[in-house]
């Protein structure tokens, strides 16, 4: 029995000893959570988003996360495996039209016609007509970008895009999820908003100090960026002419849109009537925030089995803004058969709901 005791206490000890001194990726900081709002208000429980018409993907893809329509008409998708694919709006006749040898999360066309990619591994692309494909930045005066993440091409042709974080770059940390787990297990706060300059081609900051700078769309006068920082549930507005902002310093320049939401802002993507479309990647987990203070116990979610981390559950959101910060429209689908909502692309009669793993495509009437 004094055997068994002793080697009880040995195994309590080296588990103590792992869960407190396992090295781990992350260096968390303390941050202050807000109270989570719950659905409430604008984002009142309603269940709009429920029984979506689906697109299956072709055979091994999956995770449109980004979806928009081309000008010919065709919807394009940037999917899991890295390729874009393209297909007719009812989702017949799928091919591949481009592969980066990355993983497009974002994109966008230009006055040229040329797809404009955000690639989480290789940086901001250009696909030309021609479908070869061209690296327009992959650094900031010397300094990569690791996690290019959305984009956004003006009339101007200056392009505005995502760098979601500077700490962990999905090529080297298991791809673009874990990555961005990640960073938000973090929270410091080291994403940014981007433009290049096709005409010159220099790339500047914008603005910096963003947890997990995530999606952007451009104001219809194009003077700011809305943006979303996913690590703390809130959307920016931001002057295009912004140098090298610090968001965390307060400026007129950059003013928080929303704040506390009741999810993970994703993309946003600017739809009809002025309008701009959120999808929320995942709801709030009350477990996460109440964590938010306490780095030490952040850092030991990394040394559990994954089965036992803080997963929020399964639930579709997503939601519309105008440009004076009211919410326009809400919708939601609390079962979760359609989860992870990345955002909205909106056509003259169609809302397509891009998602971020699964092997299918959900629309509804507009």
């Amino acid at each position: 029995m004094k055997k068994l005791l002793a080697a009880a206490l040995a195994m309590l000890a080296a588990l103590a000893a792992y869960l407190a001194l396992w090295p781990v990726p992350v260096e968390p900081v303390a941050w202050v959570a807000p109270p989570a709002p719950g659905y409430q208000g604008p984002h009142a429980a309603n269940t709009r988003l429920a029984g979506l018409t689906l697109i299956a993907l072709p055979a091994g893809e999956s995770g449109p996360e980004h979806v928009v329509i081309g000008r010919d008409g065709r919807l394009y998708a940037a999917v899991a495996s890295g390729r874009i694919l393209r297909m007719n709006p009812d989702g017949s006749a799928p091919e591949v039209y481009a592969d980066t040898g990355g993983r497009v999360l974002g994109f966008d066309f230009d006055a040229d016609g040329r797809l404009i990619a955000a690639d989480a591994v290789r940086g901001l692309l250009a696909v030309g007509s021609d479908r070869r494909v061209t690296v327009l930045a992959d650094a900031v005066d010397g300094d990569p970008i690791r996690y290019a993440d959305a984009v956004v091409v003006a009339r101007s042709g200056r392009i505005y895009f995502s760098d979601a974080s500077r700490r962990f770059a999905p090529a080297q940390w298991g791809g673009t999820f874990e990555a961005a787990v990640l960073d938000i297990i973090e929270q410091r706060s080291t994403g940014r908003i981007l433009e290049h300059d096709p005409a010159s081609g220099r790339t500047r900051v914008v603005v910096r100090g963003l947890s997990f700078a995530n999606g952007v769309a451009l104001s219809e006068d194009e003077r700011h960026l809305f943006v979303a920082e996913t690590g703390k549930y809130r959307i920016w507005k931001v002057a295009v002419d912004a140098q090298d902002l610090d968001a965390g310093a307060g400026s007129p320049q950059a003013t928080v849109l929303f704040d506390n939401l009741p999810g993970y802002p994703d993309n946003l993507m600017r739809g009809a009537e002025g309008r701009t479309w959120v999808g929320f990647s995942g709801p709030r987990s009350p477990a996460v925030d109440d964590m938010a203070g306490r780095p030490f116990l952040r850092a030991l979610t990394l040394r559990l089995p994954r089965a036992l981390w803080p997963v929020p559950k399964a639930y579709g959101h997503v939601f519309a803004f105008d440009e004076g910060g009211r919410v326009v429209a809400d919708l939601q689908d609390p079962g979760g058969a359609y989860p992870e909502t990345t955002g909205v692309t909106e056509t003259a009669d169609r809302l397509y709901i891009q998602n971020l793993h699964l092997g299918v495509l959900g629309w509804k009437p507009r």
